[in-house]
């Protein structure tokens, strides 16, 4: 019954199909990171997203190059992708744009539609650099709030506010510290910050992390603040 199905057959699977798309897609993956990284507006978590394009894209180009193969390995595949669950969070709808791109790649890829995945590929990422670079002047500076929490402030240095407020002054153009909230053994600065590059932030909280230990860094983008 299943042979008559056709669910057991099998197509021919090419070796060297599989490592060339892979070698495109390695090519892809890293003209998508840069492109993340010269044009993204995303503010947070920009160093390990940039690593998870290329895993995306190069792990779907293997599922599809082996699942079309079989009617039988599909069908598998999509039961076996029911189960799985991702808890980790999208935070800003651009990552998810990047993602997408990054599966659309590689599904083309692994479909051995390389000339027409690659010429796509080109002009989707060329017609987005062009919208980002227009927009460029506009969303170059970034105005930000910056949360700082202690839990244990027994730990904190001596003159820890001034320290924290040459630390901060040294990635930021503007710094200004509008509150402070002093508990029993918790305190909270929030600042309000003007930061021009987006990838210096991630500069800014390693260095907060190495010199105060136990401290909690948050930011909020003021230009993303829903108004009624």
């Amino acid at each position: 019954m299943q042979q008559a199905l056709g669910l057991t057959a099998t197509a021919p699977l090419s070796l060297t199909a599989l490592f060339i798309n892979l070698g495109v897609g390695i090519l892809l993956s890293i003209l998508l990171r840069l492109h993340f990284k010269y044009f993204s507006s995303a503010l947070t978590n920009r160093r390990d997203f940039q690593h998870v394009c290329p895993f995306v894209l190069l792990t779907t180009i293997l599922i599809i190059t082996i699942v079309k193969s079989s009617l039988a390995l599909s069908l598998g595949l999509v039961g076996a992708l029911s189960i799985v669950r991702f808890r980790t969070p999208i935070k800003e709808p651009e990552e998810l744009a990047y993602l997408f791109i990054a599966i659309a790649m590689g599904l083309g890829l692994g479909a051995d539609q390389t000339l027409p995945t690659v010429f796509a590929s080109l002009v989707i990422l060329v017609t987005m650099a062009l919208f980002k670079w227009t927009r460029r002047d506009d969303s170059q500076s970034k105005n930000l709030y910056l949360s700082i929490d202690i839990k244990n402030k027994e730990v904190l240095p001596e003159l820890f506010l001034g320290r924290l407020n040459e630390l901060i002054s040294k990635h930021v153009t503007v710094s200004d510290l509008r509150r402070i909230d002093s508990r029993d053994s918790s305190l909270e600065a929030t600042y309000f910050i003007d930061i021009k590059n987006p990838d210096k932030l991630s500069n800014l909280v390693d260095e907060l992390h190495a010199t105060f230990s136990g401290i909690g860094v948050t930011f909020l983008d003021q230009s993303r603040i829903p108004v009624d």
